[in-house]
């Protein structure tokens, strides 16, 4: 395997967390070590803008002073930043001060002058604190495009000719500043492919072909696949765009607390080798923060390692074990095994997120209660035992241990709580109903109080504070919801209400309606797989 020109990570600052300059410092030191040459730092509004004092106001914003703090030391240390931002789509908390032209979701509005007079400034801000000059400008996932207000002041316009002006108008502010851009893809497949983007080999339209200027560089993201052909194909696909097409895979860190490094190899891996075959020499690792950016990027690190060795040529499993632990500290098995928390429930080569879901679910109205195995919960005590006894062998990592051993904790008892909640109430079993009020909900709102100042700590080791106002949200909410359900449970089993109107709903069985059932018709014995693939999440 040839050597990758650039081997880099994109780090998401803009869902929920911003690492702060700190714990960015010591991330970009790590990476170096691995082997990573170059760093993006996604920030869709995170980043100062003169003469934009709502942008990223109140969200954590790198300063001009921070940007060229963290550009000089990555460059002494020989990494390349480059700016990653939106100059399109996902603009949502901009958006929410009603100061910029927005076409519809969040999405700006193309035509308008006061929409370049933005990017111009973004453009200018971030040329002033960064040397490279190469600058990604998103624009993916615009799915509305010119169906808000662009399609009441213009009329009906395809997707490929507001893109082409749109783009025309970029190519011209870059060039005013010097800049190469790129570009994530998804957009020159989806409109024409109903919606799809990952697809088999084919021959693209000619008019999406044209409207990609020559000087701009397409990136085809995709972190979902395991197999290497599809991967061939999409690469293929894009070389009818482009001669110089980069690579954007995913370092899996945005299903909640817990990483997948896993699935990260898994499904990188077959990237990595495609892009080889296909001689794409610019690659890179997403990872993402999505719905609140809880997972710290420190948690993936036997996965980056893994990766960067793969793609410089090393694939002697036993060599980058050894190497791993000397950087480290910590066996890369047992650094591997804080994925753990989402093992409760049968891996099949699709990430599921139980360690996050089932936190968040709620006792007496959780749809997912039907997924729960009886006695898997105590696979959780196991988990916290290990994770626990990791957490005192590293000074250095250590923490993010702590973290999950004290998460796993919390799902020992909350995991099956909600389910023999709902056996005992519909069994008309007031014993059992009392004996988990003033047992196990009164465990698990202290176990959650102990989780959570772990969290805290974590959050803090890396990044800035904003954000993590949406934890204690969050979190605290799990905490009084204990607490009301353990008293609306005595209240009924001391005959001061005659129902618990939540356990009288029928459950349904997510994703077939036909299946409606009670809680004593359910496969008890096994675990459902579930149905989704994207994060499943309470609904805050």
């Amino acid at each position: 395997m040839k050597k990758f020109d650039t081997l880099g990570v994109m780090i998401d600052m803009s869902r929920n967390a911003v690492m702060s300059v700190a714990g960015l410092k010591r991330f970009l030191t790590l990476l170096k070590k691995m082997g990573y040459n170059m760093v993006m730092l996604y920030t869709e509004d995170t980043y100062e803008v003169d003469g934009e004092p709502y942008f990223g106001y109140m969200r954590g914003r790198y300063t001009k002073k921070e940007m060229k703090e963290l550009d000089s030391f990555a460059t002494d240390i020989g990494i390349k930043i480059i700016p990653c931002i939106q100059t399109l789509a996902h603009l949502n908390a901009l958006f929410h001060w009603g100061k910029h032209p927005r076409d519809c979701d969040n999405i700006l509005l193309c035509d308008d002058e006061r929409t370049y007079e933005l990017i111009d400034r973004m453009f200018s801000t971030l040329s002033e604190c960064f040397k490279s000059r190469q600058i990604h400008v998103g624009m993916d996932e615009a799915h509305m495009l010119g169906r808000g207000e662009h399609l009441d002041i213009h009329g009906y316009e395809s997707v490929n000719d507001i893109m082409r002006r749109h783009l025309a108008r970029l190519c011209s502010i870059a060039e005013k500043y010097g800049y190469e851009m790129m570009i994530w893809s998804d957009m020159f497949f989806r409109p024409w492919n109903r919606g799809e983007y990952s697809i088999p080999k084919c021959e693209l339209p000619r008019d999406v072909i044209a409207t990609l200027p020559e000087s701009v560089i397409p990136i085809y993201w995709d972190y979902y696949q395991s197999e290497e052909q599809k991967y061939s194909d999409m690469i293929e696909n894009h070389k009818q765009l482009s001669d110089n097409v980069w690579f954007a895979g995913g370092a899996w860190s945005w299903y909640g607390f817990i990483p997948f490094n896993r699935f990260t190899l898994e499904s990188m891996i077959p990237a990595l080798d495609a892009c080889n075959k296909h001689r794409v020499r610019n690659i890179f690792f997403t990872m993402w923060g999505d719905d609140g950016a809880e997972c710290s990027h420190f948690s993936q690190l036997p996965s980056l390692f893994y990766l960067s060795e793969y793609a410089r040529g090393n694939k002697d499993e036993e060599k980058i074990k050894a190497k791993f632990k000397r950087l480290v500290g910590i066996d890369f098995d047992e650094f591997m095994s804080i994925d753990c928390p989402n093992d409760v429930v049968p891996y099949e080569g699709i990430p599921r997120n139980p360690s996050k879901y089932m936190l968040y679910s709620d006792y007496f109205n959780d749809f997912l209660d039907y997924t729960v195995k009886l006695g898997a919960g105590e696979k959780y005590i196991e988990y916290a035992s290990n994770l626990h006894a990791t957490a005192k062998k590293s000074r250095k990592y250590g923490y993010l241990f702590d973290t999950a051993a004290k998460l796993c904790d919390v799902l020992a008892i909350k995991y099956e709580l909600g389910l023999r909640t709902r056996i005992a109430y519909e069994s008309g079993n007031k014993d059992e109903l009392r004996r988990l009020a003033e047992n196990e909900y009164v465990k698990v709102g202290k176990l959650i109080k102990v989780f959570a100042r772990a969290f805290e700590k974590q959050w803090f080791m890396d990044n800035k504070p904003h954000g993590f106002d949406i934890q204690d949200q969050r979190i605290g909410a799990l905490i009084y919801r204990a607490d009301s359900c353990r008293r609306r449970i005595l209240d009924y089993v001391n005959g001061k209400i005659d129902r618990i109107d939540e356990l009288d709903e029928v459950l349904l069985v997510s994703g077939n309606p036909e299946e409606s059932t009670s809680i004593k018709s359910l496969p008890l014995s096994s675990t459902v797989n579930l149905p989704f693939h994207r994060a499943v999440v309470a609904p805050f």
